[in-house]
């Protein structure tokens, strides 16, 4: 719980002090932020901000992640360190990150809303995402358990939705598949949520808030602790590990909001919003909570909703639309809502989807005793 503590703070110091740092430096090269002429009008003024903020989060949790457990080997000699766990987690995070960076970069060089052509992102996230499902079904710890299983899982594995049930390699090509789907939908949400200041940093943390609180509770119900016998525990690898990941993200990012409130000093660009859509996916993956992703992350997931619906509407209506624009939250401004109004309201959305994800998973425990 210590490190927890640690991680947390170290992370929120390194990204407050760190983000005025990069931003200055952003604005010497003259690195700032494209605006889409088709957007609200409202954004315009936006032009030039400095982005790739995203670059200040992935680095304070990196630090503070292996920071921590620096200090934790120097008060404990026999302190085991870094976790498989925690090392896959923070290459799919950061990898993601890397590929929002080259995005990032490419538009800013080349001064237009498109950086990356849609197949080299998608190779590259494909590249990125199947190296992380494969060292996540491998590294098994005295008990057997990997990083990642091949079960569907909602709060737990689910053990008639087991995709090595017709083999083990037909099972690693479909948990592959499947990992990547998380991967895919997460990122896109982010991604498209982040258009408004303060809004996908702010959801974000309640995101990560509650894997925070859901690894605490895992490592206390862990199978194989004496305080737990019987069947109701959790086959979680590494579950302090990836609490302490997600609390070192919920620091960086309050860290990080506090010059991305509106009006926004940074952007945390495609080089945030991946990086954080793959963290995402990669709680949700290996605390074997998949399917209750869909509740937590219920924010990004109605955001990414109203572009797929915008879109087919569009095109089998011959040009009509639903909303105004996509995605959802352009909608609300073009309907004279302030951005700060737009941003407090999806904010109260995110918490009241994470309080009824946390609630989901508590009734699971309870009603399994």
């Amino acid at each position: 719980m210590i490190s927890l503590l640690i991680g947390s703070a170290m992370a929120l110091v390194l990204a407050l002090v760190g983000t005025p740092l990069f931003i200055r430096l952003l604005v010497k090269r003259g690195y700032g932020q494209f605006i889409r002429d088709d957007g609200p009008t409202s954004h315009h003024t936006k032009r030039g901000t400095p982005t790739m903020g995203g670059t200040v989060i992935v680095g304070s949790v990196v630090i503070a992640y292996f920071g921590t457990h620096l200090l934790e080997w120097m008060m404990n000699q026999n302190h085991p360190g870094p976790t498989v766990s925690g090392g896959v987690l923070l290459l799919l995070m950061a990898g993601m990150g890397l590929i929002g960076f080259l995005d990032d970069f490419l538009k800013i060089s080349k001064q237009r809303s498109l950086g990356l052509r849609a197949w080299s992102k998608i190779v590259l996230q494909g590249i990125v995402g199947v190296l992380f499902a494969i060292l996540a079904l491998n590294f098994p710890d005295e008990a057997g358990r990997t990083p990642a299983s091949m079960n569907i899982s909602v709060v737990r594995d689910i053990p008639w939705l087991d995709l090595a049930a017709g083999g083990t390699v037909l099972g690693t090509i479909l948990f592959i598949i499947w990992s990547n789907l998380i991967v895919t939908g997460a990122t896109n949400g982010v991604n498209l949520t982040d258009g408004l200041d303060g809004l996908a940093a702010g959801a974000s943390v309640m995101v990560f808030s509650a894997y925070m609180l859901m690894g605490i509770w895992q490592f206390n119900q862990a199978c194989g602790s004496i305080k737990v016998p019987g069947e109701v525990c959790y086959e979680v690898r590494d579950p302090m590990d990836l609490a302490l990941l997600a609390g070192s993200l919920c620091g960086a990012l309050i860290g990080f909001l506090w010059w991305n409130t509106s009006p926004a000093k940074i952007f945390m660009g495609d080089t945030g919003s991946l990086a954080l859509g793959g963290a995402i996916a990669g709680f949700a993956i290996l605390s074997r909570t998949q399917l209750l992703l869909v509740v937590l992350a219920g924010l990004f997931v109605l955001i990414a909703l109203s572009v797929i619906i915008q879109v087919a509407f569009f095109k089998l209506s011959g040009g009509k639309r639903v909303f105004k624009m996509a995605p959802l939250q352009h909608h609300f401004e073009l309907k004279g809502w302030a951005e700060v109004t737009v941003v407090v309201r999806f904010w109260i959305i995110a918490g009241l989807c994470v309080a009824a994800g946390l609630g989901i998973f508590y009734a699971e425990w309870v009603v399994g005793l």
